[in-house]
């Protein structure tokens, strides 16, 4: 049997229970694997991973967050509006936070540092020396990578893959469960076919339907969704 972790989307492990589990076993997203989230943008991906981040928390799994679209002040705020606080467990250390975006960021700290979308290289170092914090005292953390685009955006294609591949490497062997996010037709189409390749679970959204495209013990399945002051509410499937 498949372990799955809650996913903290409202319907998403309903939609995910496999079909022959005789009514024992849970949906939610595969433990120890990683999920490319890709579509447009303003579909709710980011929303996604502070849903996913937050039900980590709220089960004593820590996690470790990297973003590049936004600063974390923005995050920190945007998580608040949807009733997910996260100060107790940023000072309890279990919240890790490594920056990349552009723009003001809060000042460097335990569980948070700075970096920058044009310098894989330290992200990829901060992101290994987190992964091993964050992993030492648990059996099991959760990863966010919001988004891999910009950091695409700002490098060579190639070099990104082999950082992408090391993070990939590092999370499962330590024992996480990642998603990353991509923008749909930010990269050429070649490179966002090898990313594909690199993920266990891929779901795309567009705004109105979450598609599981692929993921380890389930066929496809698709369900609308809506963006709500409370995070994505997915409907029944399609």
């Amino acid at each position: 049997m498949i372990v799955r972790i809650t996913s903290g989307i409202t319907g998403f492990d309903e939609l995910t229970v496999p079909g022959d589990d005789l009514g024992f076993a849970l949906g939610g997203i595969p433990e120890n694997t990683i999920t490319l989230l890709y579509g447009p943008v303003g579909v709710g991906k980011s929303l996604f991973c502070h849903s996913f981040t937050y039900q980590g928390l709220s089960t004593d799994e820590p996690c470790l967050y990297l973003t590049t679209d936004q600063n974390f002040s923005t995050i920190y705020h945007n998580m608040e509006e949807l009733g997910f606080s996260l100060q107790e467990y940023m000072e309890g250390n279990m919240l890790q936070v490594i920056d990349a975006s552009y723009g003001e960021k809060m000042e460097d700290s335990p569980t948070h540092q700075s970096s920058n979308v044009k310098n894989p290289t330290d992200i990829l170092v901060k992101v290994s020396r987190g992964i091993h914090s964050i992993s030492q005292n648990n059996p099991r953390f959760r990863g966010v990578v919001d988004s891999i685009t910009a950091i695409l955006e700002s490098n060579d294609e190639m070099l990104i893959m082999r950082v992408l591949k090391s993070y990939i490497l590092r999370v499962k062997e330590a024992g996480g469960t990642a998603i990353i996010t991509h923008t749909q037709g930010s990269a050429d189409p070649r490179t966002e076919i090898i990313i594909k390749s690199m993920a266990d679970n891929i779901i795309k959204v567009d705004g109105e339907t979450l598609v599981i495209e692929s993921m380890k013990g389930l066929g496809q399945k698709k369900a609308p969704y809506e963006i709500t002051e409370e995070g994505l509410i997915l409907g029944k499937e399609e």
